[in-house]
C-alpha cells in the first residue's frame, strides 16, 4: 500500500498540472461577466474584463498592418452591384415614388390616369441605376470621410464579449491545449523529485510545497512556449521555436476568416456608415445624389408646378426613403461584396509578413494583462492539492 501512495504521488502532480493549466485557461476567459461581490470577491474572465483594451489592440493591428480599405473597396464593381440589386432598387423606387407623391402631393397624383403614374414611376427608375453607380464611385472616393473602421471594430468587440473572447480563442486553440499537456508533462516530471524528497525526509511541508511550485511553474513556463522563442533555434538536434509562432501560417488562415465573417461584414459596415459618428457625411451624400436625380428628371417643372419649398419636402421625403429601404436593397449583393472585398485574404497575406514580435502581440496581451494572477491561482492549487496528499500519506 505503502509503494502505491508513493506511486501516485507523480501521478497527482502531473494531475495539479493539467488542473492547474484547465483552471488558469478557462479564468482568461470565462465568466463574461462579474460574478461574485464587487470589487474583491468574484472574478470576470481577464479577456472580457480588460475588452476595451484588447479591443483597441486588436484594432490598432487590424487597421495600422493587416486592412487597407481603399483597396478593398477598389475591389467593387459600380456595375456589378447596380445588375446584383437591380430588381430590389426598382422596387423601392416604385414605392418611394408613389408614397412620396400621395403624402406631399396627393391632389396632383391621384388626378394622374394610373398610365400617367407608372410613366413617372419608370422615368425615375430609369435613372436610378446611375445613381447607384455615381454613388458608389462616391463613397469609395470619400470612403475615409463616411466610415470610421476603428470605431465600428471596437464596439463591435466591446459590446459583445462573447466575441472577443471567440476571435482570441480560436486562434489560440492549439495553444491553449499545449499549456494543459504541458502541466501533465512537467507535473509529472517534479513529482518524481516529490515523491523521493518525501520518502528521504517525511516532512509534511514537502508535498504542498512542490504542488505549489508544480503549479507556478509550469503554468509559467508553458505561457512562455508559447511565445518563445520567435525565431527557430538549433539546440542539441532539436528545433525550438515558440507554439505560437510555428502555427502562424494557420492562425493567418483562422484570423482573417474570423474578422471577414464576425467584424468586417457587410452588414457591419453598412450599419457604420449609416449610423456610426461619421454617418452625417453618408446621409448628406445621398440626398445630394437623391435630389440631384429629381432635378434631373423634371424638377424644374415641378418647381413651377407645385413650388420649390414643396419640392425640397419631396427630396428630403424621398432621401429618407431611400435611406430606410438602403439595408435591405444592398442586402442582395451581400454575396457579391463578401467575395469581391475578400477580406480574410487580405488579412491572412499581410499577416503572413508581420515581424514575429508584431504577429505575437496578436495574442500576447491576452496573457500579459494578468499573467501573474493565472500562476498563481496554479500555485495556490498545487499547494492546496499536496496538503490532501499529506493527509492521505499520513492516514
Amino acid at each position: 500500500m505503502g509503494w502505491l501512495l508513493y506511486l501516485a504521488i507523480p501521478i497527482v502532480a502531473a494531475l495539479i498540472g493539467y488542473v492547474t493549466k484547465r483552471v488558469a485557461i478557462e479564468m482568461m476567459f470565462r465568466p463574461l461577466r462579474f460574478v461574485g461581490i464587487r470589487p474583491f470577491f468574484g472574478w470576470q474572465g481577464v479577456v472580457p474584463r480588460h475588452g476595451g483594451r484588447m479591443a483597441a489592440i486588436a484594432t490598432d493591428l487590424l487597421t495600422a498592418n493587416l486592412l487597407d480599405l481603399d483597396e478593398i473597396f477598389a475591389r467593387i464593381d459600380p456595375d456589378r452591384i447596380t445588375r446584383e440589386i437591380e430588381q430590389p432598387l426598382l422596387r423601392a423606387v416604385d414605392e418611394i415614388t408613389r408614397d412620396v407623391l400621395a403624402e406631399y402631393h396627393p391632389v396632383l397624383w391621384e388626378a394622374l390616369p394610373a398610365m400617367a403614374q407608372e410613366l413617372v414611376v419608370k422615368q425615375l427608375q430609369a435613372g436610378s441605376p446611375r445613381l447607384v453607380r455615381e454613388l458608389v464611385a462616391d463613397l469609395t472616393a470619400n470612403l475615409g470621410v463616411v466610415l470610421d473602421l476603428k470605431h465600428m471594430t471596437v464596439r463591435n468587440l466591446t459590446q459583445d464579449p462573447a466575441l472577443l473572447v471567440r476571435l482570441i480563442r480560436e486562434t489560440s486553440r492549439p495553444e491553449m491545449a499545449f499549456i494543459a499537456r504541458c502541466g501533465v508533462y512537467f507535473g509529472f516530471v517534479l513529482g518524481l523529485a516529490q515523491a523521493v524528497v518525501w520518502a528521504l525526509t517525511r516532512n509534511p511541508w514537502v508535498l504542498p510545497a512542490f504542488g505549489g511550485c508544480i503549479g507556478l511553474f509550469t503554468d509559467w513556463l508553458a505561457i512562455k512556449l508559447i511565445f518563445v522563442p520567435r525565431e527557430p533555434v538549433r539546440l542539441a538536434g532539436f528545433t525550438l521555436h515558440g507554439k505560437f509562432q510555428r502555427r502562424r501560417a494557420e492562425v493567418a488562415r483562422q484570423y482573417g476568416e474570423l474578422i471577414a465573417h464576425e467584424i468586417l461584414t457587410v452588414p457591419n459596415l453598412l450599419d457604420a456608415v449609416l449610423r456610426g459618428p461619421r454617418s452625417d457625411r453618408l446621409v448628406a451624400m445621398i440626398r445630394r445624389a437623391v435630389a440631384k436625380a429629381i432635378d434631373e428628371q423634371g424638377g424644374r417643372m415641378a418647381a413651377v408646378t407645385i413650388g420649390a419649398a414643396r419640392l425640397r419636402e419631396i427630396k428630403e421625403a424621398a432621401a429618407t426613403g431611400a435611406l430606410e429601404r438602403l439595408p435591405d436593397t444592398l442586402r442582395h449583393a451581400e454575396g457579391y461584396l463578401t467575395e469581391a472585398m475578400d477580406v480574410a485574404k487580405m488579412v491572412e497575406q499581410r499577416m503572413l509578413a508581420l515581424t514575429p514580435q508584431e504577429y505575437e502581440g496578436l495574442l500576447r496581451p491576452a496573457f500579459r494583462q494578468e499573467e501573474w494572477k493565472l500562476i498563481a491561482v496554479g500555485g495556490v492549487i498545487g499547494f492546496v492539492v499536496g496538503e490532501l496528499q499529506v493527509l492521505l500519506m499520513l492516514h
